[in-house]
């Protein structure tokens, strides 16, 4: 997929650094909004070494947070655009089940969020879902928006039409160095570059590439075990393409959420994860050893055991992604302190996927020095106490 149609030039009206799905869709406004963008990534395209691969992402309606779930109608009519400019099926709608203790703080804001979402008791859920299981006390909220994005489709799509606009995507340039100015100078392995504006979003290499600009941001990477696990009875009913996705929220055993998807990717493998992972480099993510230690199988065994009785307590499969995580799981869209056309997206905490296109929207109008069409109030980087660095 290495980009290439396109003579290099030197000089462009905006670059973005990391063409994951939150800076190729940043770089997808731009260029429907007819800015000359350059788009660069490390890594040769396709790549796994970072958050944006894989199969499939949930996304919902239902969230415990009022700023999320005020920006999600918006993100659905955005992929839709997307799925009609690209000709091709992004999303499939199998509703979501929220799941967890009667009167759970989070569990009751997901429910507020849907306005008058279906509450489901025991019975109600055995009756709709019979291979997920209540626990005694527990309840289930009905969130018939809920589906499964299909996540590397979305990316290509996204950047095909980011191209078809004019854009200029060059894949396998790692940036050396980025020198601020009212143009900045953007210099890669391959070559320079220099535009009026700039957006970073590189995930988990985020922070090393803004810490020179006198930012230090509290992004901590995890490495995630992604786990699929086979049906004890391959395409029974309740367990298989019928089957809705699904959050567990507020169990005692899990101190993070618990996540399904139904068995799209493997035939018979249904995918379940804990929504958290242990500190990893990023540069060494794809070098631990097969003997290393997951200490988070064992819990999600248990869960399968007294929740989804129908699979294997056993992974069948276990892969690996990346998070990159701030100590509030709110994401990070903001102009940088000093340098404001320089824009960063990063801390999308392992729930920004289903966000992308609208998270690329409000970096496209901070880079242009509009106004946000959504407020990026809870995303600011000052909320992080000594993040500009005093020699600045």
């Amino acid at each position: 997929m290495a980009a290439r149609s396109q003579p290099p030039q030197a000089t462009y009206d905006a670059i973005v650094i990391g063409a994951g799905i939150q800076g190729s869709f940043a770089a997808y406004h731009l260029a429907q909004r007819h800015r000359d963008t350059l788009l660069l990534e490390q890594f040769i395209l396709p790549h796994s070494r970072g958050s944006s691969h894989g199969q499939s992402r949930i996304t919902r309606s239902a969230y415990p947070q009022a700023h999320y779930a005020r920006m999600m109608p918006d993100s659905f009519r955005l992929w839709q655009r997307l799925e009609d400019e690209a000709g091709t099926s992004l999303y499939r709608q199998t509703g979501l089940v929220v799941l967890g203790p009667a009167g759970d703080q989070e569990l009751e804001s997901c429910r507020h969020s849907l306005g008058a979402g279906d509450v489901l008791d025991t019975t109600a859920l055995a009756q709709r879902f019979p291979s997920l299981q209540l626990q005694p006390g527990e309840v289930a909220v009905w969130d018939g928006t809920g589906g499964v994005l299909f996540a590397d489709r979305a990316l290509r799509a996204v950047q095909d039409i980011f191209r078809q606009h004019g854009g200029t995507l060059r894949d396998g340039e790692k940036v050396l160095r980025i020198e601020p100015g009212d143009v900045l100078t953007v210099t890669t392995t391959a070559g320079v570059y220099r535009a009026p504006r700039l957006i970073i979003t590189a995930g988990a290499w985020t922070g090393a590439l803004v810490a020179p600009l006198g930012l230090r941001l509290p992004l901590q990477p995890l490495r995630i075990d992604v786990c699929y696990w086979r049906e004890k009875e391959p395409g029974t009913p309740g367990t298989g393409r019928a089957s809705p996705c699904f959050i567990a929220l507020g169990l005692s055993q899990a101190p993070h959420s618990i996540y399904g998807l139904p068995a799209l990717e493997y035939p018979g493998l249904v995918k379940v994860c804990y929504h958290h992972g242990s500190p990893v480099d990023p540069e060494e993510r794809d070098r631990v050893s097969p003997d290393a230690p997951r200490p988070y199988v064992g819990l999600l065994s248990s869960f399968i055991s007294r929740y989804l009785p129908g699979l294997e307590p056993q992974p069948a499969v276990v892969e690996t992604c990346l998070y990159t995580n701030t100590p509030d799981e709110d994401f990070i869209l903001d102009r940088h302190p000093k340098f404001s056309n320089i824009i960063i997206g990063a801390g999308f905490s392992g729930h920004g996927f289903k966000l992308a296109p609208v998270v690329g929207k409000l970096l496209c109008e901070l880079s242009l020095g509009e106004e946000p069409s959504h407020s990026t109030a809870a995303f600011t980087i000052t909320r992080f106490p000594s993040v500009l660095q005093p020699e600045l």
